[in-house]
């Protein structure tokens, strides 16, 4: 039974969130063994510790860019309708966007999709947060906040196609794409001569890049099967979380897509993960500034990734990998706020364990 005939029996909505929840499954599973974590791989970076967290990283994005431009190469997936290269985008707001959504993640401990991860297993600390997180998404988006993000947003603007297409501006190829992964491949590769090497930090890292990849596989090989409009897309936080909130709250919901599998299926992966690996428990605040520091670090984050177009996964990888331009203002946005902050709030000792660990 091919897709035509999935689209024709069950409709696209369906088919589309029931692939959400297989990708979720698999993005949260591989995630929580590898301990994919943005914030983490960034403070590895700037301390020049160059170890296991920032080659998981490195290993998901390389795994990430090399399968979608590989695709692209063999004509197997085209993604120049995706909203982060064919809509008008904000450079203003990427890099306004990136270094709030760095400045946060590093208060919260953990970028959205980590906090997401870690609620699952039983961290109270990040479920607060992630809750915190969705509602100023929320109100970014179309609440009390959205006239901030609008204004900032229209300070510098880029039009959709070519001019957000960051391979097309520098005159290169997506083969050229699929080299540039490969050589954050060999980056990977050597900085894990620096780690124990854990067999989960190759499987998880590089898992967790294919699950992005097969995001954007899936929705567009729905789209070619459909005889109805459907947006390719791949995984992001911000804005699915945003909609959850609303189904949750609103009289008049969402409606069904790819999203509305994919919390829950990263949410069940991430349990499921933890649960194998003997890593359920209940965690909360240590104290009041604890408190403090996460509620205002969700916050700055929940906004910074709205303003972005995504946050650390949504923009950092997923956005990244298709070499959209504002992405990768948002990208390097993440990685300078969070280093910034990290200094200056989390200055002492660059050794400590609690630095990297949530």
């Amino acid at each position: 039974m091919n897709l035509t005939a999935f689209n024709e029996a069950y409709g696209e909505p369906y088919v589309l969130a029931t692939g959400g929840l297989l990708v979720g499954l698999l993005f949260g599973f591989f995630a929580q063994r590898s301990k994919f974590c943005l914030r983490a791989a960034v403070i590895e970076f700037w301390h020049h510790q160059f170890g296991e967290k920032l080659s998981v990283w490195l290993l998901t994005f390389s795994a990430a860019v090399i399968a979608i431009q590989g695709l692209i190469v063999l004509g197997g997936l085209d993604v120049s309708t995706a909203r982060q290269l064919a809509s008008r985008g904000s450079l203003s707001g990427a890099l306004v966007g990136g270094l709030l959504f760095g400045v946060g993640m590093i208060m919260t401990r953990g970028c959205a999709s980590r906090l997401l991860v870690l609620s699952a297993t039983g961290n109270l600390r990040a479920l607060l947060s992630g809750l915190i997180f969705a509602v100023t998404a929320q109100s970014a988006l179309s609440g009390a906040l959205s006239p901030l993000r609008e204004e900032i947003s229209t300070w510098w603007t880029v039009e959709g196609g070519s001019s957000r297409d960051l391979l097309s501006i520098l005159g290169l190829s997506h083969t050229t794409g699929l080299m540039i992964g490969c050589v954050w491949l060999l980056a990977a590769l050597y900085f894990t001569t620096r780690t124990t090497q854990r067999a989960w930090m190759w499987v998880g890292g590089i898992g967790t890049g294919l699950s992005v990849a097969l995001a954007w596989w899936f929705s567009y090989s729905v789209s070619k099967a459909s005889f109805e409009v459907v947006h390719i897309q791949g995984i992001t936080f911000s804005g699915p979380s945003a909609e959850w909130l609303m189904r949750v709250l609103a009289p008049n919901p969402p409606g069904i897509g790819f999203d509305f599998g994919l919390m829950p299926g990263v949410f069940l992966g991430s349990f499921f993960a933890a649960w194998i690996g003997k890593e359920l428990k209940l965690e909360g605040f240590k104290d009041g500034y604890a408190m403090r520091r996460y509620i205002v670090g969700a916050v700055f984050m929940g906004f910074g990734a709205m303003l972005a177009g995504g946050c650390a996964v949504g923009a950092g990888v997923t956005g990244g990998s298709i070499f959209a331009l504002t992405a990768w203002v948002s990208l390097i946005g993440m990685w300078m706020g969070a280093g910034l902050v990290d200094r200056w709030l989390d200055a002492p000792p660059a050794s400590a364990p609690n630095l990297i660990q949530p």
